[in-house]
């Protein structure tokens, strides 16, 4: 039993937050590479990578009637 909670514990000290893209950290949605129309031929501007998260703030396009 010790054993296994020095081994999850050694696990646990690995975790870091991490990012798979740079535009992904919100930290660097400012930056220039984040903006369009750079970011736009790559696909990894912030609202395409955390939409989720964005939902509520980005511009929806309303159909027309």
């Amino acid at each position: 039993m010790r054993y296994l909670l020095i081994f999850v514990a050694f696990m646990l000290h690995g975790c870091e937050e991490k990012y798979r893209y740079f535009c992904q950290n919100p930290d660097n949605f400012h930056a220039e590479p984040c903006q369009k129309p750079r970011c736009q031929f790559t696909q990894t501007c912030p609202e395409y990578l955390v939409a989720p998260i964005l939902e509520k703030k980005v511009d929806e396009v309303k159909p027309n009637n």
